[in-house]
């Protein structure tokens, strides 16, 4: 999005100005946020901007994607024990080890 004015406007207002606030963000690159007893309701953006919004959300998962499909294989036990230099491991009870 563009580095623009933001103006809030209270929805009641936003009634009677509705071809003038669109014109406002499509062609003055302004955003506008509209306002119900002055808390922030919706934004009015562009289709470009809401484009690269939606991007912007699809980009992380993307990545993820791509990060997790350039990870080789997961490493063994055995191989993790080789790599440095370990010599016991855990082995459970034996079957007729059985304690009470």
């Amino acid at each position: 999005m563009m580095g623009s004015m933001t103006h809030d406007v209270p929805v009641t207002q936003a009634r009677a100005e509705l071809a003038d606030l669109i014109n406002r963000v499509v062609y003055g690159g302004e955003q506008v946020v509209l306002t119900r007893h002055g808390k922030p309701l919706v934004a009015l953006v562009s289709a470009a901007d809401l484009q690269r919004l939606r991007d912007l959300d699809a980009q992380p998962e993307e990545q993820v994607i791509s990060t997790v499909s350039t990870v080789g294989p997961g490493s063994s036990a055995t191989g993790e024990r080789r790599r440095f230099g370990i010599a016991a491991e855990h082995r459970g009870p034996a079957a007729g080890d059985r304690r009470p």
